[in-house]
């Protein structure tokens, strides 16, 4: 049964050589777990529960999920094959759900890292080095997407009432509020870039020939800077939004709270930064307690 998907597959479905010997390495290895099973099992003898064995066994020997899924989608095409051609009577695998992937844990800059990049960088007073510092505050200090930031306007940015109207996904607006620091740093921006540049908008943050700054543009300053201060792999300005929402965590403030603040529809959405803050909590008791 197995030559004849794999014929099906080569000449009717013309799908790749690399394909073929992927969908026979899971399939050959499935029968090869069947021929073990009281005391040898045919294909057309497989039933959900084996199938599901199989996958836990997968799992025992640390496949991770996404492996495990493709073995599983490698199954279902062949038992929906046999079943058309009536060389089984049921399909085993219709019914079966694989494992879940889990999310990656979101990366995020370390508090004193910030510190460093910030306030330990020599920065300059010209237009380029202001807008950098005061890009870097915002994301840090607002936990804004990308979008947002290229998005606001000065309008949007009230400077007496410490607050930012942000519009976010599907349009959907929110106040963020901000202290002292980020005021004064967006007041010296904003004469900054009225010196530098004619704009040819109301938008809060612009390029060198005053046009609306692009998420490219910010995504360079971000990676570029950040750089300087960390080893992660990924130094994009959805870090930032990472790093602002951990930081409040470990400085005491409510899921709830945070959850508003990053504009999240739900707060099980949010809850991911509990989790990297109890993944760094494990990290420091491993490093730390003498007996860990």
């Amino acid at each position: 049964m197995i030559d004849q998907f794999l014929n099906y597959l080569r000449f009717e479905r013309n799908a790749s050589e690399q394909t073929v010997k992927t969908y026979e390495e899971s399939l050959r290895e499935f029968e090869a777990y069947l021929a073990f099973r009281d005391g040898g099992l045919s294909l057309r003898a497989a039933d959900t529960d084996l199938i599901r064995d199989w996958m836990e066994s997968l799992m025992d020997r640390g496949n991770n999920a996404s492996t495990i899924n493709k073995k599983l989608s490698a199954l279902r095409s062949f038992y929906r094959f046999a079943l058309k051609r009536r060389l089984v009577e049921k399909d085993p695998a219709h019914a079966v759900t694989g494992p879940k992937k889990t999310k990656p844990l979101p990366q995020f800059v370390r508090e004193g890292e910030m510190d460093r990049l910030i306030d330990d960088r020599e920065w300059g007073d010209n237009f380029k080095d202001v807008r950098a510092r005061t890009l870097l505050l915002l994301l840090y200090e607002a936990g804004l997407r990308r979008s947002e930031l290229t998005g606001l306007d000065d309008g949007d940015v009230d400077l007496e009432a410490r607050q930012l109207k942000v519009t976010g996904k599907r349009n959907k607006q929110r106040i963020v509020p901000f202290g002292d620091e980020l005021a004064n740093a967006l007041r010296l921006y904003q004469e900054a870039r009225n010196e530098a540049v004619v704009r040819d908008s109301n938008a809060l943050f612009v390029g060198d020939k005053g046009h609306r700054m692009t998420g490219r543009q910010v995504y360079e300053i971000v990676h570029r800077e950040l750089t300087g201060v960390t080893s992660l792999k990924k130094r994009s300005p959805h870090v930032l939004r990472h790093s602002f929402a951990t930081a409040m965590l470990n400085n005491g403030a409510g899921l709830e709270s945070i959850k508003k603040l990053l504009g999240h529809e739900s707060v099980s959405t949010t809850e991911i930064y509990a989790h990297t803050t109890f993944e760094q909590l494990k990290r420091v008791y491993d490093e730390a307690h003498p007996r860990a």
